[in-house]
């Protein structure tokens, strides 16, 4: 396992389009899932220490931001072929398990990945409503392990931030986790 840390935020960089399948049968594309006031794209996986320390509490944010008209979706880059743990069938079973609120795409080629410049998992991308990225940072102070219950929220404050002025905080710590799992 490599860990790795996202890149400082690229203000302003517009989101990449995609069409997916999801978990749910449907094949999403990035105008079904952007919120009126931004869009959450993670780049997840089920086999992640840092993404399993988290992943209870993207459920939380993600339904909170919901709320606030933040639209969300996990794509999961990784190659199923070496980790079996990711697959197809796993994340169907991880999704169903957890009651995701987003959905949870397979990036079977990679190409999504690599046109947002993913780097690991977790790896965030908080857009605004007009789908610049505003937000590359943490969930929050967890890495392997879970942070404390009242760690600061990173990563929602920052979202909530977007979605009252459409513009992220000039101040981001990056995410750490595995790095993706590349095809050769």
């Amino acid at each position: 396992m490599v860990s790795m840390e996202t890149p400082i935020c690229d203000f302003g960089w517009r989101a990449v389009d995609f069409c997916l399948p999801g978990v749910d049968g449907k094949t999403h594309a990035l105008r079904d899932v952007a919120g009126p006031n931004g869009l959450l794209v993670m780049f997840i996986c089920n086999h992640c220490p840092y993404v399993k320390a988290v992943i209870e509490r993207i459920v939380r944010d993600v339904a909170e931001l919901r709320a606030l008209g933040i639209g969300a979706v996990a794509i999961m880059s990784n190659d199923p072929a070496e980790y079996p743990e990711d697959s197809f069938d796993n994340m169907r079973l991880l999704s169903e398990r957890l009651a995701l609120p987003m959905p949870y795409l397979l990036d079977a080629s990679q190409d999504v990945a690599k046109a947002y410049g993913a780097v690991c998992t977790p790896d965030f991308f908080g857009f605004n409503r007009n789908l610049e990225l505003q937000y590359r940072g943490r969930l929050d102070a967890s890495r392997k392990e879970t942070a404390p219950a009242d760690a600061r929220r990173d990563l929602f404050e920052a979202m909530k931030l977007v979605a009252e002025t459409q513009h992220g905080p000039a101040e981001q710590i990056p995410s750490m986790g595995c790095s993706i799992k590349w095809s050769n």
